[in-house]
């Protein structure tokens, strides 16, 4: 179904460049994130009264592999339409415009978007507040990983975890990597961010253990403002650090030593990398409030 263009003349109208195929969702111009794949614009629905956002992708971007594009991008829709969770964003509709040049969907909207963005506007943040954010995480990938079947992230990092800065709810959202694996929780292909992704996933064998890897980079990275591997001149420098095992340099910088020993547990080996489910335990929450 095409897409609606609004009658510029109307004064009574909202200031919208595009209205979804059922006349709910007005797009603003105002770009709010990019991305490889898609532009994310802050839009509106009319029938609930809130801000979300309009996710858009150019598909002529993908001409020589749009095939598979499109089934990358239909997987992600599909994948977050069945999920519901208070961590995970939530998706609320999708379309593609009459000539198949342009993927549109909407997505719940975080006020104040990454975390990563977020982090760095503030630079003073508490423990208190990195270890409630670590938390919402946490239970965010703990019902990905008992989701039936179970769905691994694989690109978890900062950027793709968005944050209402009012109220400090935190989600994770751009699943257009993840995987659905059945009982068996194993994956073969290597993706991701390379300075984010688990040593194991390299070698294409890997669980959703490989998602505690990241999380714990990406507390690192809440911590430290930096982000991991940093000191590294490209992608192959990185991956033979991360295939060796040596750390990134900015875990030296981390100065709390309960913060450096929970990180250092996900990043541990495989088989010794604590669940979701069991950090949610983990000492290092004790003494927060529940939310």
């Amino acid at each position: 179904m095409p897409c609606v263009k609004p009658n510029p003349s109307n004064k009574n109208v909202e200031p919208f460049v595009e209205i979804d195929p059922t006349g709910r969702y007005g797009r603003y111009s105002d770009l709010v994130g990019t991305g490889s794949m898609k532009d994310v614009y802050r839009a509106f629905d009319q029938e609930e009264g809130i801000e979300v956002a309009w996710n858009q992708v150019d598909l002529s971007r993908f001409s020589n592999d749009k095939n598979g594009v499109i089934h990358r991008l239909f997987a992600e829709v599909r994948l977050l339409r069945s999920l519901e969770h208070d961590s995970i964003i939530t998706f609320y509709h999708v379309w593609m415009n009459n000539d198949h040049t342009f993927l549109n969907f909407i997505t719940e909207v975080c006020t104040s978007g990454s975390l990563r963005d977020y982090r760095k506007k503030h630079k003073h943040v508490s423990v208190k507040a990195l270890k409630k954010w670590s938390r919402q995480i946490l239970r965010g990938l703990e019902y990905l990983h008992t989701h039936e079947p179970c769905v691994i992230h694989r690109d978890l990092k900062c950027a793709n975890v968005f944050i209402n800065g009012n109220s400090g709810q935190v989600k994770i959202g751009d699943f257009g990597l993840a995987a659905i694996v059945g009982k068996s929780h194993a994956a073969h292909s290597a993706v991701g961010t390379p300075e984010y992704m688990a040593p194991e996933l390299f070698d294409g064998e890997y669980t959703e253990m490989v998602d505690i890897y990241s999380f714990g980079l990406c507390v690192l990275e809440m911590v430290t403002l930096e982000l991991p591997y940093m000191e590294c001149d490209g992608i192959a420098q990185i991956y033979k650090k991360i295939t060796s095992g040596v750390r990134p340099q900015a875990l030296n910088k981390v100065k709390y030593p309960e913060v450096k020993a929970f990180i250092e547990k996900c990043l541990a080996k495989p088989r010794a990398r604590p669940s979701a489910s069991e950090l949610l335990k983990d000492p290092f929450f004790n003494g927060l409030e529940d939310e």
